[in-house]
């Protein structure tokens, strides 16, 4: 069990429960900001292994996977430049991780020449939106509509069906996954968030990336830098439940109880003592298929499991429930391509007019599936041969039977996704050669884009709730005005924001850049509108 022997009795503790990228990021913080030792600080992860959805895990000639990667911006993600300005790179010495993705951004710039496929094979020209006078007016009026009037409003109770088959909803909906059914809310954020890229939608010229998938180059680093400050992980830790105390309208975390293996116990908190809870996880309960074998649809894990326990007993803890219980609606799936043979990247790099790294997302509108597949820089893993090359994709319509496949994406295995993917291509010929030499890895996430489910006010907790004096919650589903979530930058904000609050730190938290105040962003955007 954790062994609280470790640190003296009278210094202050901080616990945090899920080692995801919020976690590491409000240690990091309790360090660099609050001052407080490492070895103070305790990281309970249910997992074996920390970063949450930064993931990334293959080695050698083994498969790899990645259940999803994580797009950067730069004037938009300030708490996480912020944090990674501070963290030294694990290759470059004298550089910090955020030096090091934006001298990699630099050296190969993204520019997507096939951002959409149509059903003839066809690259479609994405330069022109396809709004109709309708939707460029639903448009405005959502822009300046407040979120209280908009509620639990879904997207397509907002806009018309002809929305949905725009250019650019087939662009913005794979770039973020957002469905028509999500909340029109986060919709309207997203608008206002990247409103300075809607003028390069096409092209994603302002993306930008790290050098390897985000485990290697963000988590790693910060894992490496808390271990060097004595941060103790408590890996395959699960925590049951949170006991508080309350006098009047104070509350007080006093005891965490936790399972390990076959063992239960709990820690005691003291009121001068800190806890963070990531509370609810897009990755929960993710599953892995093979080659012979399709992914399995799980249900809610300890993480929701956790936030449905202490919301019931807990006012102000949020309604875990309107993100949790509709999984038909959150999930989607992923699949990550190991290939030993660079005939697939050849033919992509062909096709596409992009060398491998410098293209984005290409998309078969007319997908059955609505598939998507991107070629990352290789290696996109750090251990990764110079004989192996590893793509990623996924599909948003995966419950839908295939163009080539007589299944839904649910149904296949691993062997069976490539017949799909490169029917789409007409790679057919390409096929057998492809399955000989590579292994496909399909994931399916139940509440992947949960997070982007209908919410009314109190839904989403504040990252310290009222009346707390020594407990925050952390990540995706707390509720930070004006930021938008599936980003790294509402995890580390959200840890920046619980830090600074428990700890009366007396530093501004970096604003969300406010691009719709720009005169020059603004006209890109009505120019690109009326195209």
């Amino acid at each position: 069990m954790l062994n609280q022997e470790k640190c003296n009795a009278h210094e202050r503790k901080a616990y945090f429960i899920g080692g995801g990228i919020a976690s590491l990021a409000g240690a990091a913080f309790l360090i660099r900001d609050g001052g407080m030792e490492g070895r103070n600080i305790h990281i309970l992860e249910d997992l074996g292994i920390n970063g949450g959805a930064l993931d990334g895990i293959g080695s050698g000639n083994q498969d790899y996977v990645i259940r999803g990667g994580r797009m950067l911006n730069e004037p938009t993600y300030e708490c996480t430049w912020n944090l990674l300005a501070d963290i030294p790179s694990i290759d470059r010495p004298g550089k910090s991780v955020k030096d090091e993705i934006h001298d990699f951004t630099a050296q190969y710039p993204t520019h997507a020449k096939a951002r959409l496929i149509d059903r003839t094979r066809q690259v479609v020209d994405v330069k022109h939106m396809g709004f109709s006078y309708e939707d460029r007016m639903d448009m405005s009026r959502l822009l300046i509509k407040s979120e209280e009037d908009l509620g639990a409003k879904r997207i397509n109770e907002w806009f018309s069906e002809h929305f949905f088959s725009t250019n650019f909803w087939y662009m913005w909906a794979t770039m973020f996954a957002f469905q028509p059914w999500h909340s029109a809310v986060e919709f309207r954020r997203y608008m206002i968030r990247f409103m300075h890229e809607f003028h390069r939608i096409d092209t994603l010229a302002g993306v930008a990336r790290t050098p390897y998938n985000q485990y290697d180059s963000i988590v790693l680093p910060i894992q490496k830098w808390l271990e060097k400050q004595g941060v103790q992980y408590s890996l395959n830790t699960t925590v049951t439940d949170i006991d508080f105390a309350g006098e009047g309208s104070k509350r007080t975390a006093e005891r965490i109880h936790l399972r390990q293996a076959n063992h239960t116990g709990e820690i005691l908190v003291s009121p001068e003592d800190l806890v963070f809870f990531t509370n609810g996880s897009m990755t929960e309960n993710s599953d892995l298929g093979g080659m012979d074998r399709a992914p399995v649809l799980k249900d809610k894990g300890p993480s929701f499991g956790l936030w449905d326990k202490l919301s019931a007993k807990q006012p102000g803890f949020g309604n875990p429930a309107a993100f949790s219980n509709n999984i038909t609606q959150s999930k989607w799936e992923s699949f990550t391509v190991t290939c030993r043979n660079p005939l697939f990247f050849r033919r992509m790099e062909e096709f596409t007019g992009n060398k491998t790294g410098t293209g984005a997302l290409v998309t078969f509108k007319d997908s059955n599936w609505l598939m998507s597949v991107v070629l990352a820089h290789q290696p996109h893993f750090r251990n990764q041969p110079d004989d192996i090359q590893v793509f990623w994709g996924y599909s948003l319509a995966g419950d839908q039977k295939g163009n080539y496949v007589d299944k839904t994406m649910a149904e296949c295995t691993g062997a069976e996704i490539p017949t799909e993917l490169c029917g789409h291509f007409r790679f057919t010929d390409d096929l057998p050669l492809l399955l000989e030499t590579s292994d496909v890895i399909p994931c399916m996430m139940p509440f992947i884009t949960s997070q982007f489910m209908p919410r009314v006010k109190g839904d989403r907790p504040d990252v310290v709730p009222e009346g707390s004096t020594n407990f925050a919650l952390l990540g995706q589903y707390t509720e930070i005005p004006e930021d938008v979530v599936f980003t790294v930058e509402y995890s580390v904000r959200s840890a920046m924001t619980a830090v600074y609050k428990l700890l009366n730190i007396e530093k501004d938290i970096p604003q969300p850049y406010k691009g719709q105040h720009s005169p020059k962003v603004l006209f890109e955007s009505l120019v690109t509108a009326l195209r």
